[in-house]
């Protein structure tokens, strides 16, 4: 990847991006204010930062999507609604989606987060997605927010549609295992870090076979992606499709 000009003088407005979000309305001023982190702002004298567009980013994105859910599945409850949302709308999912569209490369970081690999961060590639919908709302109206939401996260919704009668990874996983008598799954957790900024190590058994391992700064989190390895390793060993096919590469 080719090293970009940091130069905060410098408008942050590439076009590829705007291909992979499908053209929308959208001001290159906005654009380049949901691409600043807060890093990259504090060591350029407190320029604005992207937080304020992803607070509102964050409300569309919520909005679209509980919407087309709602229309979609007429029959599902409110609780199995509030499942499909959070299998759709959560930090991992909006980090895969950034990844897709190749977003963190443009993002303007500080050089402390330039050296630590923010570029893949999920926390702050999830966090820009949302900054970019508020901003081609702000540009465009709920409309052209509306077009982005859709063309980024439609396939993530039909897909979460099939994840299982669960609708999280390890109710399925758990359904999936029993289906072929495999045995209940056990969960391992392990800790790293300060308190304050833990990492958890989740490793999930079925049977007596090691089938997946995750991380997150959670432990369901962890877990979630340790039963989703496992999921896809067991339905793959059966002949069966998973039940979510991956919109992006592999998460951190």
């Amino acid at each position: 990847m080719s090293q970009r000009s940091q130069d905060p003088q410098d408008l942050r407005d590439p076009p590829e991006l705007r291909s992979a979000l499908g053209d929308p309305v959208l001001e290159p001023e906005l654009l380049d204010r949901a691409l600043t982190h807060r890093s990259f702002a504090y060591e350029n004298g407190g320029l604005p930062t992207n937080e304020r567009l992803e607070f509102l980013g964050d409300s569309v994105l919520g909005v679209v999507i509980t919407d087309t859910l709602f229309r979609t599945h007429p029959d599902l409850s409110e609780g199995r609604l509030a499942k499909l949302r959070a299998a759709v709308v959560n930090a991992r999912a909006l980090a895969e989606v950034a990844r897709t569209i190749g977003l963190g490369e443009h993002v303007k970081l500080g050089r402390g987060e330039e050296s630590t690999g923010g570029r893949d961060k999920s926390s702050i590639l999830s966090d820009t997605v949302e900054a970019v919908i508020g901003a081609v709302y702000l540009s465009g109206g709920f409309e052209a927010a509306s077009d982005v939401v859709h063309l980024l996260f439609d396939p993530l919704m039909v897909n979460a549609a099939r994840l299982g009668a669960g609708l999280d990874w390890k109710t399925s996983l758990q359904e999936l295992a029993a289906e072929h008598g495999l045995g209940v799954p056990e969960y391992v957790i392990e800790d790293d870090g300060p308190d304050h900024e833990k990492t958890f190590t989740a490793q999930v058994q079925v049977g007596s076979e090691l089938y997946g391992h995750g991380t997150g700064r959670s432990k369901k989190e962890a877990e979630q992606q340790a039963a989703e390895t496992a999921y896809r390793h067991i339905a793959e060993a059966y002949g069966e499709v998973p039940g979510l096919a991956q919109p992006a590469a592999t998460s951190d």
